[in-house]
């Protein structure tokens, strides 16, 4: 059956107000899972997902199995620079988003969708490879690690363009991606990115070597989303 989606560009957003909307649509989706359980499928409620765009300010966020020592700056630095620093819930170690990022937020019910976590992650994958082969870049996966590459065969040359943290509670997601579109490259420079300290980051400006239409490459991300996890976007109204 294919799945229901709103999806909801959120512009920009503090990490924090975000962080809050997630937990609070995870738990919408876990309860009427929960209340569906029990029922036949002709009284059961319908479970909308989601799919959350956004922008946020200047912030370095570190996993649970993350390490403190990769963020290579103190807390004055953070200030003078106008970034924040959270600790949070999802896995991987320390990554950064800010404007020019789409940071994506899936809020999807694996199992409704018939996925496991690593094929959950390789969607993700395959969303952000499709999008950026629309620009003539040519993206891969790195045996070992999360995300989308570039150049991972040439030793000192690899890359990320994309970062994915994802959390999972009772089958549903949360967190997501960050995807280098127009990034300030400066602020990586504070932190080892995703703990790695032998490969480096990019984004579409750095490797086409102009700013990109930002709206554009949303709405092109949007779309492979629909067709890589086979669902459509339906409009509710609010309010």
């Amino acid at each position: 059956m294919e799945q229901k989606v709103i999806f909801k560009d959120l512009g920009t957003l503090e990490y924090a107000k975000a962080w809050d909307l997630q937990k609070k649509l995870l738990g919408q989706v876990q309860e009427i899972k929960v209340y569906n359980h029990s029922l036949p499928a002709c009284e059961q409620s319908i479970n909308y997902n989601y799919l959350l765009f956004c922008e946020h300010p200047h912030v370095y966020t570190l996993g649970k199995s993350g390490n403190d020592n990769n963020l290579l700056v103190n807390e004055n630095f953070l200030k003078e620079k106008g970034a924040s620093f959270f600790k949070i819930d999802r896995g991987g170690d320390i990554t950064y988003h800010g404007p020019g990022q789409i940071v994506g937020y899936p809020i999807l019910d694996l199992e409704a969708h018939g996925l496991g976590v690593k094929q959950y992650v390789y969607k993700i994958e395959e969303a952000i490879i499709k999008t950026l082969e629309k620009y003539g870049i040519a993206p891969e996966r790195l045996e070992g690690a999360t995300g989308v590459w570039l150049d991972t065969k040439i030793p000192g040359k690899t890359r990320k363009i994309c970062a994915i943290g994802v959390k999972v509670s009772r089958y549903v997601t949360m967190h997501g991606f960050a995807f280098n579109v127009n990034t300030n490259l400066e602020y990586y420079n504070y932190i080892n990115p995703c703990g790695f300290i032998d490969k480096g980051v990019t984004s579409m400006q750095k490797e086409l070597g102009k700013k990109i239409n930002f709206e554009e490459v949303k709405e092109n991300l949007k779309e492979q989303f629909a067709q890589v996890f086979a669902y459509e976007y339906v409009l509710l109204n609010e309010g």
